[in-house]
């Protein structure tokens, strides 16, 4: 009992003790109060590309002493237009004014705005959008909380009119334009909210005129603007469907030159629109309403080009990034998925005809060129993300043909790498694509987020600053290629070791992944980490044979229950705008406001399960693995009973990135990463254990080679035992196993370290060479001359070893 609590016990408290040392989050540098006043000017559709210092002066000198960034303007509606920017300003949360929908351009700011006197103002239509919000969004928006949480609001112009009016429509203070001496009017709130115009249109020249004409307004505003002032310009929303990531600059007492960052995004150099209500708050030393704001206040941190040509040119690129990443990012999944699928059908006929019959009548097994050039093509669509990755460490987007340069840069770090698997010496041997594959791919993501995940934001495989989903760290396709290389490396490493040490070698290799996926400073997704203890609980518990039985997976779900809560208390620990995911569900539990988490979570699931391919990948996958490889004649079951921890690292991956899936909103984008990289493994695996399936002793009582008692038999000949990916064994002599001594004929076979397996004791052995002598793995059914000689091991095995006598039909 104790042997098999060994390696749940040890994962548990491995796992526990390292993501307890990274999971405390670094200091929140969010400023303390810091201005008395604080004025928000929008300019719906200003990039970053419309600044200069000759068209717009005044916003270039105040990004010279100010802090700077890219704004990523999301909202309840895509595209985000002025409406609903301004709306969402207002609310503190992702926000749309009504549910009409937008074409190609979006419509003029057309609002209504009553005027009972000459200091307020009244929107009629508010109460419709916050029924609206409240009612049909999932996001528990409430319009107009900024000016809720303050006494007093300043609106100059129609659009900051939406963001400064109460839930029931009363504009505090406004002005339909901007007075020629402001000074009186930015004076009379705390919060002032100026509409400086919008920047539309592909002209040069006519948006050039249009950031010129804003330039102007907010000249005066900064002219007149009161002392401790925090002025922040924004541009606040799309004007069309190309969403951009948009000009967002602060100027004011500790706002000085850096890099605008939130605790939102976790990016230097970025922020979300839901930002900057809990930003004007915070400097001006307000409580953020938490139960209604998703956003959280922005900082400054160093870092920034002293030369502010260079510090733009770093958001303008990323802007032009993001706006190609999402065009290429669609037709790249659609193609791998597409060949995923045409790849799952043509293995199909070589599975059937893998296993070689010994008898004269038999199929013809498949050419070997055909087979070799089918391997190759598993091992590039398993690196096919990885290399898409990769390729984004080259500049492809700044071409005229971003699309083209795209593919180009990926085709080629996808043929410098499964050239390296391929004409590796140890190729031939069974597991060495498999487990070379793995730990590239998880080699590959692994260091992106050890050096800051620069290839996942805004990359083809990453996520894009634009949705507003994430910023920093582990993106979901990453997380399942990572999942899927970090468990079958741990396999592979630990099916090279004896049973006993099986476990550690996977715990070892698993809480390395854990920690690179929870930690707030890596790849900061602790649903994540916490899918992966799941899955490394299953596999160790398993890797040293055997079945899964309710025993053993309840310890696995003790341990991987064990992770959860040490991340859930470590969280929880943490201020309440800095926790993690499991630290906010458990919180809205604590104040009652699950529903709408679980609400938002259900809702982020549906979407991302009917419109992404990585769906069709998982389900392909699926069904390829059910129907066809654990089949009789599909190699897979051989594979799990030759190979047991192997086995073990597969069990561990559906159970990792489903889970991952569903608790992080994703659906099955997190399995069908990770198929993506495991199903083209898995098959080349099976086709190499079915190619040498016939490589057995002949059964006991049966004719052996030129028996006297059957003339008429054909003469049968001894010939080389050959194991796939090991040299053949010279005839007349004992079958060699990788690493191991050679095994005497009439003697049992022994596992790599372990004392060979008495007469009448079970006898277990972790290498093919042994297993192929013994005959086919457990659920393999006879070989091709219809008997079995022996069994497989999983993890028990029935009897000792065959001697040695590879035979084939003369």
């Amino acid at each position: 009992m104790l042997r098999r609590l060994v390696p749940v016990l040890l994962t548990a408290a491995v796992v526990a003790l390292g993501v307890a040392a990274l999971v405390v989050r670094p200091e929140a540098r969010t400023p303390a109060q810091t201005a008395d006043y604080v004025v928000l000017a929008g300019v719906p559709g200003l990039r970053w590309d419309d600044v200069d210092p000759k068209n717009t002066p005044t916003l270039w000198r105040m990004a010279e002493r100010g802090a700077i960034g890219s704004l990523s303007v999301r909202s309840a509606r895509q595209p985000t237009c002025p409406v609903d920017g301004w709306q969402t300003l207002g609310a503190g949360n992702f926000a749309a004014w009504d549910g009409a929908t937008v074409g190609e351009r979006c419509p003029e700011l057309d609002v209504t705005v009553e005027r009972p006197d000459r200091i307020s103002a009244n929107l009629p239509d508010q109460r419709t959008t916050v029924t609206h919000n409240q009612d049909r969004l999932r996001w528990g928006t409430m319009p107009g909380a900024l000016a809720e949480s303050v006494r007093c609001t300043v609106a100059v112009g129609p659009g900051a009119a939406v963001a400064a009016a109460r839930p029931f429509g009363r504009v505090d203070r406004y002005a339909p334009e901007l007075p020629d001496d402001p000074t009186e009017l930015l004076a009379s709130c705390v919060l002032s909210i100026v509409d400086l115009g919008t920047v539309s249109g592909d002209d040069p020249a006519v948006r050039a005129a249009a950031a010129r004409r804003a330039d102007a307004v907010l000249a005066r505003v900064l002219a007149a603007r009161p002392e401790r002032s925090l002025v922040m310009v924004a541009g606040v929303a799309d004007t069309d469907r190309s969403s951009r990531l948009h000009v967002a600059v602060a100027d004011g007492p500790g706002w000085g030159r850096g890099w605008l960052t939130s605790s939102s995004t976790g990016r230097n150099g970025y922020l979300q629109l839901v930002d900057l209500a809990p930003t004007a708050l915070a400097a001006l030393g307000r409580p953020t309403p938490e139960r209604l704001f998703i956003g959280q206040p922005a900082a400054v941190v160093a870092g920034r080009p002293a030369d502010l040509p260079a510090a733009i040119a770093a958001p303008a690129d990323a802007d032009r990034e993001a706006r190609v990443q999402q065009r290429v990012a669609s037709w790249f999944f659609l193609l791998l998925a597409g060949l995923q699928c045409l790849l799952a059908l043509a293995v199909l006929p070589l599975l059937r005809r893998a296993r070689r019959d010994a008898g004269p009548n038999g199929p013809a097994p498949a050419p070997r060129r055909v087979v070799a050039t089918v391997e190759v093509l598993l091992i590039a669509a398993a690196l096919a993300i990885p290399a898409a990755l990769v390729a984004d460490a080259v500049p492809w987007w700044r071409g005229a043909h971003a699309g083209v340069y795209f593919g180009l840069v990926t085709a080629v770090v996808l043929g410098l790498a499964t050239a390296a698997v391929r004409l590796a010496r140890a190729y031939q041997r069974t597991l060495w694509p498999l487990g070379s594959v793995a730990a590239l791919a998880a080699l590959a993501v692994g260091a992106d987020v050890v050096t800051g995940a620069r290839l996942q934001l805004n990359g083809v495989t990453g996520y894009s600053a634009l949705e507003g989903g994430r910023y920093a760290g582990l993106g979901v396709v990453g997380l399942g290629v990572f999942i899927a290389g970090t468990l079958l490396s741990a396999a592979w490493l630990a099916q090279r070791v004896r049973r006993s040490r099986r476990p550690a070698v996977m715990v070892l290799v698993g809480v390395l992944g854990v920690i690179v996926v929870g930690s707030p400073y890596l790849g900061a997704d602790a649903v994540g980490a916490v899918a992966l203890a799941a899955g490394v609980s299953i596999a160790a518990a398993t890797s040293t044979g055997g079945w899964l039985t309710l025993g053993r997976f309840a310890w696995a779900g003790i341990a991987g229950l064990a992770v959860t809560i040490g991340f859930v208390l470590m969280d929880l620990r943490q201020p309440l705008d800095q926790r993690g995911s499991l630290g906010r569900f458990l919180t809205a539990i604590g104040d009652g406001t699950s529903g709408l988490t679980v609400h938002r979570s259900g809702a982020a699931n549906l979407a991302a399960l009917a419109g992404s391919p990585l769906t069709v990948i998982a389900i392909v996958g699926a069904v390829l693995v059910w129907f066809a490889l654990l089949r009789t004649w599909g190699g897979l079951k051989r594979l799990f009973g030759i190979y047991p921890a192997i086995r073990a690292g597969m069990a561990g991956i559906p159970v990792a990135t489903v889970l991952a899936g569903l608790l992080g909103g994703s659906a099955l984008n997190v399995a069908g990463a990770a198929a993506a990289l495991t199903v083209p493994m898995a098959a080349l695996a099976a086709l190499r254990v079915l190619d040498h399936a016939t490589d057995r002793t002949m059964p006991a009582g049966g004719p052996g080679p030129d028996d006297p008692a059957d003339p008429a038999r054909p003469s049968v000949r001894a010939v080389p035992l050959a194991h796939v990916g090991g040299p053949a064994v010279p005839e007349g002599e004992p079958a060699v196993r990788d690493g191991g001594p050679a095994v005497p004929e009439g003697e049992p076979a022994a596992r790599d370290g372990e004392p060979a397996a008495r007469d009448g004791e079970p006898g277990t052995r972790s290498d093919e060479a042994a297993a192929e002598v013994a005959g086919p793995g457990p659920g393999v059914g006879a070989g091709a001359n219809g008997s079995t000689a022996g069994r497989a091991s999983s993890g028990s095995e029935s009897g000792p070893a065959q001697p040695s006598a590879g035979v084939t039909a003369g």
